[in-house]
């Protein structure tokens, strides 16, 4: 049997100056009538949002919304959706804490957070909160403590951990979240040593590379770290994140590819425009429909059943995501 496609949206929030041409004073509602737009309709099972503090590529005074605040924002703003970060940082909060506003944030949505959680990589943003930037493995050494301080908390409502980075004594997490056992984890990154490792030992979905070649490659790995650690490969669901420009035609994918560039270039440069066009260029999301569409049903075919998708216009302009919902979306289910 074909395997079908869930389908994850994110929310312009500002971190990839997306929000650039909307007032401050707008942002919001730009970003919760998106979300209720697509709380409506059938089309996506989630919203996402990016856990950073500062733009990227560069930072800049350009307003980049926090992903917990608008979690609980969006929570109670919308009624069906699910709602995740892509992902949180583990270091930019003490876990405990962290565990405590996810547990509150599951009943003000009535059970409908996802728990995107990572290691962390933006450096300038780091130091400039005053985090430091500690080496790889001990960020990832925090994700995995962290993890296992979630799991007490959201589980029995009780967590006591006397780790290398963290220490809590019997902190308390009541109510417990509305879904038994807490919000699923989804953790993200494609480490092949430790990242994709924590993921076996915890994680009910993954999020790495979307290329055919790099999630054939991920994939093989992760089963075999589920094989060492004794978990069911087949019960993770595996995700990637794609950005798009779609179109119905070439000409309508190129527009809108200039239409990002234009927006873009004042605020990062041309050298910086063209690395970032290299996230779309030749990848899943970009290209007319059918295209998009072939691209999908390669990457699908091979276990990548949960997509979560970014669409640069998305504050200014939604036919792209309507073209998206209307032929790619029932194509693939």
């Amino acid at each position: 049997m074909t395997a079908t496609m869930e389908f994850g949206l994110f929310i312009p929030q500002g971190w990839r100056f997306d929000l650039t041409e909307v007032a401050e004073a707008d942002q919001w509602s730009v970003m919760r009538d998106l979300a209720q737009r697509a709380d409506r309709g059938d089309h996506w099972q989630s919203l996402w949002v990016y856990d950073h503090f500062h733009t990227t590529p560069v930072h800049s005074e350009e307003a980049t919304h926090e992903a917990w605040t608008l979690m609980a924002a969006l929570a109670a703003s919308t009624d069906r959706i699910r709602l995740g970060q892509m992902c949180t940082c583990m270091a930019y909060r003490n876990p405990m804490y962290l565990a405590k506003v996810a547990a509150t944030i599951d009943h003000v949505s009535a059970g409908r957070l996802e728990m995107g959680i990572g290691g962390g990589w933006y450096e300038h943003e780091w130091r400039a909160y005053g985090y430091g930037f500690p080496r790889a493995g001990v960020r990832l050494g925090m994700l995995d403590e962290g993890v296992q301080i979630f799991k007490q908390a959201w589980e029995t409502g009780h967590a006591t951990l006397d780790g290398t980075h963290y220490q809590v004594d019997d902190a308390l997490c009541f109510p417990l979240p509305r879904q038994a056992g807490g919000p699923p984890l989804w953790i993200a990154g494609g480490g092949e040593k430790v990242t994709l490792k924590i993921a076996a030992k915890y994680a009910r979905y993954t999020n790495f590379d979307g290329s055919p070649e790099g999630f054939t490659h991920k994939s093989a790995l992760l089963a075999d770290h589920c094989r060492e650690v004794g978990t069911d490969f087949d019960a993770i669901t595996r995700s990637s994140n794609y950005n798009v420009f779609i179109g119905r035609d070439e000409a309508e994918v190129a527009e809108r590819r200039r239409a990002y560039v234009d927006r873009v270039t004042p605020h990062l440069g041309e050298e910086r425009v063209q690395a970032q066009l290299k996230g779309f260029d030749g990848l899943a999301g970009t290209g007319t429909v059918e295209q998009v569409v072939e691209k999908l049903t390669a990457v699908r075919d091979l276990g990548m059943t949960y997509g979560i998708f970014y669409f640069p216009e998305a504050a200014y302009d939604t036919s792209g995501i309507e073209l998206f919902e209307n032929e790619v979306i029932p194509a693939l289910r």
